[in-house]
This record gives structure tokens, C-alpha cells and sequence, in this order.
């Protein structure tokens, strides 16, 4: 059996396994887990907290020959359904939390198939510590740019835009299931914050550090998740271009760029009620009715002025950071896209 160190985030591209397999149990992996990594549990949530149970209220003895019984049956469930038609040459490289009893019983087994079997050293845990290196103990060495700019200016658009003329984007608001304010849920849920910052890292590891990556200014926290404090403190140090249009153009592209909140105004009604702690009751009402109504445009235009403007006013590091200011007058398809070309031209 060989036994693989992982000594930096870098070494998940030196790993030679054709499957990645974590053997925890399924709550463990949808917290967060090895990129590209799929899950066969050799001991299922129920029956993990039930071994946990008998090893404190029993013996560690009578644990562990319970839990052995567990992993021979689910073992062969997955040599029966996911892993029957690996051939002789396949090879695999097993993980649990900390690479101890259940990546070791499971490589065992397949070892005894015939596979050459890969086993992580210090499991999860030793991948989690990386994680946390880079996105809480170091400085990052990623030269970023930031783009900026009110609500509706269209900065996650123009940043797609830029990735499809090649540039490379860290694209926050995509990861983070997002779109960054009080009405940006998506119909998906968000990853933990574990997740988060495992895509994120796995994103920079693919990024060349000397070249410019386009990020979206954000605020620390998108929904419910917080950006790690590496990534943070570079996004705050980093020069930005500054994207601004007209009032029209940005409610028209609100209107477009959140049409499906519009498609359940109960839900609607709930977010603006939200804002109560900000605006006298009058405000509150004019925007229920125009929810009611069907008055998107209204809406819009009254959110950007009288809700997101003001609070864009107050940021203080929007000046001392801007490079370079970008007025659009439309914020169309194809002016986003020529500004994307414009801006690689510029900057990279």
C-alpha cells in the first residue's frame, strides 16, 4: 500500500490516483472534502454516531468489532455497485478524517482485490491544515484586480465576459452560490464555509500568481459565507477600475439579471420587509406595492437610489484604490464584451 503525504495544496496535482475516494460518512463529505473526491462511506451517519455510542458507553472493543462487521458490509455493497467495473489497472487513493481505522480497513480490502492502493496520510485533516494555510495563515501572491461599482452595474456580467476572452477570474459569487446582497439567494444552496474555501483554493492553485486575476469587489461576507482572511486583506490592498452608468440602464439590467425573484412575490415581499431597521414605513409600503403591482422598473430604480447608493457612498477604500474609472452607457451584451477587451488590452 502506498502512502501518500500531501505536503502542499500544489501536491493534489502530482497525485497519480484515478479516483479519489473519501470513506467517511456522507455528512462528513458534504462539509467539505478532497477536490474531484467522491464519496463511499464505509460507515453511514447512522451507523457512525451508533459506533461512537457503543466505543463511550460500552468498550472500544466491542466498537471496534461492531465497526469492522459495518465496513465489510458496506465495502461490499461498493465492490458490488460503484466499483465493479474497475478493471486490474485501476488505483485508487482512500482518505478518512484523519487516515486512520476506516481508510485503512477499506484499503485493506481492495488492496486485497488487487488494486494498487493509495492511502492519504493524516486523511482529511492533513488537506484541511493546507487549506487553512493558505487562506488564513499566509499572504497571497496572486496579483488581483478589483472590479467595482454600484448594484446593477453589471460587474458579475463584465467578469464573465472577461473569462471568455481568456483572462483569469476568481469568481466569488459562483462559488459562493450567491449574488452578494440582501435578494442574491440562487436557487441552489450555499456550500459550507469548509466548501467555500476549499473551491476557492482549488481556483487559485489553477491561477497563475503572475498574472492578473479579475475579481468582484465584495463585502467580507457573501450570504452566509465568509471570505477567508488571506484572500480578504489582498482583495482590500488591491487596485480596482471603478464601472458606472446611468440609472436606466442599471434598473433594466436588475430587472433582467434578477427576473426570478419576480416569480414569487411572497418570497419578494419577505426580503423588502427586511429592510425595515433601514427605511420609514412609507418606503417600505411604496415597495410592496410595487412588488404587488408587478412595477419592477419602480422597484428597481428605488432600491439602487434610495437603498444601495447611499450605502455604496460610505465605503472608504473605494478612492484610494481606483486605477481607472469605466462610464457605460448601456450595459448590453456586446458593450460589456468590448469593455472586457478593452480591459485585458489595459491591464494584462
Amino acid at each position: 500500500m502506498n502512502l501518500v503525504i500531501l505536503n502542499s495544496l500544489a501536491s493534489l496535482k502530482e497525485l497519480t490516483a484515478d479516483t479519489i475516494i473519501d470513506v467517511r460518512a456522507p455528512a462528513e463529505y458534504a462539509d467539505d472534502h478532497l477536490p474531484g473526491a467522491i464519496n463511499l462511506p464505509v460507515l453511514d451517519d447512522a451507523q457512525r454516531a451508533e459506533i461512537g455510542t457503543v466505543y463511550k458507553q460500552v468498550s472500544p472493543f466491542m466498537a471496534r468489532k461492531k465497526g469492522a462487521a459495518l465496513v465489510a458490509l458496506n465495502a461490499a455493497t461498493h465492490l458490488q455497485g460503484p466499483l465493479a467495473a474497475k478493471d486490474g489497472g485501476w488505483q485508487p487513493l482512500i482518505y478518512c478524517w484523519r487516515g486512520g481505522q476506516r481508510s485503512g480497513a477499506f484499503a485493506t480490502i481492495l488492496e486485497q482485490v488487487g488494486w494498487r492502493v493509495q492511502l492519504l496520510k493524516g486523511g482529511y485533516q492533513s488537506y484541511r491544515r493546507e487549506v487553512v494555510k493558505t487562506l488564513y495563515d499566509r499572504p497571497l501572491l496572486h496579483r488581483l484586480m478589483l472590479i467595482g461599482g454600484s448594484t446593477g452595474t453589471a460587474k458579475t456580467a463584465l467578469l464573465h465576459q472577461l473569462a471568455a476572452k481568456g483572462a483569469q477570474i476568481l469568481d466569488l459569487e459562483g462559488i459562493a452560490a450567491h449574488r452578494g446582497s440582501l435578494f442574491g439567494r440562487v436557487s441552489s444552496d450555499q456550500p459550507t464555509q469548509k466548501m467555500f474555501e476549499s473551491h476557492i483554493s482549488s481556483k487559485l492553485l489553477s491561477l497563475n500568481p503572475a498574472k492578473i486575476t479579475f475579481i468582484e469587489a465584495e463585502s467580507s461576507k457573501i450570504g452566509e459565507r465568509l471570505i477567508p482572511p488571506s484572500l480578504w486583506a489582498s482583495m482590500r490592498a488591491a487596485p480596482r477600475f471603478q464601472v458606472s452608468s446611468t440609472l436606466e440602464a442599471r434598473s433594466n439590467f436588475l430587472c433582467k439579471a434578477y427576473a426570478d425573484l419576480t416569480h414569487d412575490k411572497v418570497s419578494l415581499c419577505d426580503l423588502i420587509n427586511r429592510l425595515r431597521p433601514y427605511h420609514n414605513r412609507q418606503q417600505i409600503t411604496e415597495w410592496l406595492g410595487q412588488v404587488e403591482l408587478g412595477e419592477w422598473k419602480k422597484l428597481a430604480l428605488g432600491l439602487i437610489t434610495n437603498h444601495y447608493d447611499p450605502r455604496y457612498a460610505k465605503s472608504t477604500d473605494i478612492k484610494e484604490t481606483t486605477i481607472h474609472s469605466i462610464e457605460l452607457s448601456d450595459l448590453s451584451d456586446s458593450t460589456l464584451s468590448k469593455t472586457a477587451k478593452s480591459l485585458i488590452g489595459k491591464f494584462n
